[in-house]
């Protein structure tokens, strides 16, 4: 399996590692068939992603997949963190394999699941999430509970 030199610098350092001490919105998704597990946490304020971090139980492209989605999203408002796909972070990386292409797609539900976590505590509503269920089954992955 080959993987981009962006890929493997994602993986290698990862960006935005870590937890948000009472963030503001915290989205976890998971595949227990894959073992992929991933968190994202962040913090708003006037509407924008001030702060983003991840922790990710996985392998490579989804550590690179987590940490390239925050790039994405750092700094944007509600509204344009919503509009990231999967796509979106398959491109930044330059590609994943397409055995891997699941991890681009668990990064994209962690971020969903963190904004409408922020929506729910504040009684917010966005377009982007309208139909949204966190208990629905995304794309085969399946929310579950792990500590890290």
């Amino acid at each position: 399996m080959l993987y981009t030199e962006k890929v493997m610098d994602h993986f290698m350092n990862p960006r935005n590692v870590g937890e948000i001490e009472n963030a503001d919105g915290v989205g976890e998704v998971g595949n227990v068939k894959c073992g992929d597990i991933m968190r994202i946490y962040i913090t708003v304020k006037d509407n924008v992603i001030e702060d983003v971090k991840f922790k990710t139980f996985g392998c490579g492209s989804a550590i690179a997949a987590s940490s390239v989605a925050t790039e994405l999203i750092m700094g944007k408002t509600i509204d344009e963190a919503l509009a990231l796909t999967n796509k979106q972070v398959i491109d930044e990386l330059g590609g994943l394999p397409p055995v891997k292409i699941h991890c681009s797609v668990l990064a994209e539900q962690a971020l969903k699941a963190a904004i409408y976590d922020y929506a729910t505590k504040n009684h917010l509503t966005f377009a982007g999430l309208e139909g949204y269920d966190p208990d629905e089954d995304h794309h085969d992955h399946e929310v579950v509970d792990i500590e890290f």
